[in-house]
């Protein structure tokens, strides 16, 4: 079943990789706005939700963030993150980095012990106000699914210009604040094989996740139903093989099955 989240503010939800999320949705209630278009997305496919109405002013993402967080500290639960997700990418917004330090400010305020979090599929880190924000929060993290352009068009679908070794070289220049986030899955969309497990897949994303030295790797698989019906989960032998490699090479790993 496909997911569109309220806005600007839902949960606290069970994150399977950051615990009790309060998550934050930048994007409309009512429908996706992303720069990805990919087939494995909760949310659907773009063309199937779009949205009437507009994106959470700076404004009402603050004023509900703070009310919520009044409510979880009176009533519990104590949030473990605060997460940028929800329908679509948050650093479009043009008021992302405002939105950042309102929300670092509030987080200081109620939940110091909480984590900010982004979750992004980093087509605007080459925003300087973009990066700068990024660079702030606790858990930058960031998508890199291959490190094959053309694999990327037919599974995560830019819906503008994607430069792979601009988006690399960016995140090295986080020099080592950012956590990469890579989905590993098998099956096929439209009579192709969309597996990205095989070592001519693995080994290249292997070497620019070196390359980019992040703090941690998350590799995970599909856990909610996806646009794209023949997809399939990855095992979780395949994962684990993977996340030896990257230990391997003395990078911390996360495994979601």
């Amino acid at each position: 079943m496909t997911v569109i989240y309220p806005s600007p503010i839902f949960g606290p939800v069970h994150s399977r990789r950051l615990g009790v999320s309060l998550g934050i949705n930048l994007m409309p209630a009512d429908g996706k706005v992303c720069t990805f278009d990919c087939i494995y997305c909760e949310c659907g496919f773009n063309a199937d939700f779009r949205p009437h109405l507009p994106r959470p002013t700076r404004e009402e993402v603050r004023e509900a963030l703070e009310a919520r967080l009044q409510q979880m500290q009176a009533d519990g639960p104590a949030p473990d993150v605060l997460t940028f997700a929800g329908n679509g990418e948050p650093t479009a917004h043009p008021h992302f980095a405002e939105i950042i330090a309102d929300t670092l400010a509030l987080r200081d305020r109620y939940f110091p012990r909480a984590k900010v979090s982004v979750l992004s599929n980093s087509t605007m880190i080459h925003r300087p106000a973009v990066f700068e924000a990024l660079k702030r929060v606790d858990n930058n993290i960031l998508k890199l699914d291959t490190v094959d352009e053309e694999y990327i068009h037919a599974l995560d679908r830019p819906t503008s210009t994607y430069h792979l070794q601009q988006i690399i070289s960016d995140m090295k220049r986080f020099e080592g604040h950012c956590i990469i986030q890579t989905m590993f899955l098998k099956g096929s969309y439209q009579g192709r094989e969309m597996s990205n497990l095989a070592p001519r897949f693995v080994e290249p994303w292997i070497k620019a996740v070196e390359e980019i030295a992040p703090s941690q790797v998350m590799i995970y698989t599909i856990d909610r139903e996806t646009p794209a019906h023949e997809l399939q989960k990855a095992t979780p032998e395949e994962l684990d093989a993977i996340a030896d490699e990257l230990r391997k090479r003395g990078l911390q790993v996360s495994v979601s099955y």
